[in-house]
């Protein structure tokens, strides 16, 4: 069998919800609503949140009286978020590069960068043609990405955060065509190395990514105000689309 790719191994740690467990949430759940008030989804609707991770946002979307079925690779996420479920709010483990539904969610949601993890560009096509084919007609996809040039710009360099008496010693470069986040802590008696690659991609690599996979982009916004798109300045790229045909 191949190795494990860096986000089946990291996101399945239980360090990984250690080092993030003390995330301000309110931006991100402020973001969903802005969006919700922009899209006006009809009560009851069909949503699809594609790497769910533990569940947080699939939750919030369900409080609002939406069909939420959440997805995603890590099992150990999946299996806690398993214990909010209710008769509009499922979860299930799933690759987003397979196919999953057809012709079946009303909206699909990518949130907070959760895209561009793979090594080859052909798998990222593929998980966009499982959106366009999960879709009915007239659904919208919305994938929220980081803003790569405002990024790449801004690095940090390295950072050290103690979370539960663990030292996590952090480091951001840019390599090539990913921005690395490498993660290095001692705990229990071992030393522990994970890393973090994900894609620069530019507003012309997802009109090309999206082109491909059938769907067609409808509009681009800069931040969780959805304000306009700005390439120096804005800190996301927030784009939704449908399906070509």
């Amino acid at each position: 069998m191949p190795p494990a790719e860096w986000f089946e191994n990291w996101f399945d740690s239980p360090y990984y919800h250690i080092l993030y467990k003390n995330r301000d949430e309110s931006e991100a759940e402020g973001f969903i609503d802005n969006l919700l008030d922009t899209l006006s989804p009809r009560a009851g609707a069909r949503v699809l949140d594609l790497a769910c991770g533990r569940g947080r946002y699939s939750r919030h979307l369900a409080g609002k009286g939406f069909e939420v079925t959440g997805i995603d690779l890590s099992v150990q996420s999946i299996n806690f978020a398993r214990q909010f479920e209710k008769d509009n709010l499922s979860f299930f483990t799933h690759d987003m590069r397979l196919p999953f539904r057809s012709n079946y969610f009303d909206f699909i949601f990518n949130f907070f960068t959760s895209f561009g993890y793979f090594q080859e560009e052909k798998d990222d096509i593929k998980t966009l043609r499982n959106v366009a084919i999960g879709l009915r007609p007239g659904g919208i996809f919305v994938l929220d990405f980081f803003n790569s040039a405002y990024v790449a710009s801004r690095l940090t360099g390295s950072e050290e955060k103690e979370v539960d008496g663990i030292r996590f010693k952090m480091h951001k470069r840019v390599e090539g065509q990913h921005v690395i986040k490498t993660i290095d802590f001692r705990d229990k008696g071992k030393d522990w190395h994970f890393e973090e690659r994900v894609r620069l991609f530019t507003p012309e690599d997802f009109d090309r990514l999206f082109e491909a996979a059938g769907l067609r982009i409808l509009k681009t916004y800069g931040d969780y105000q959805l304000q306009p798109f700005n390439r120096e300045e804005s800190p996301r790229l927030i784009l939704s689309a449908q399906p070509s045909q």
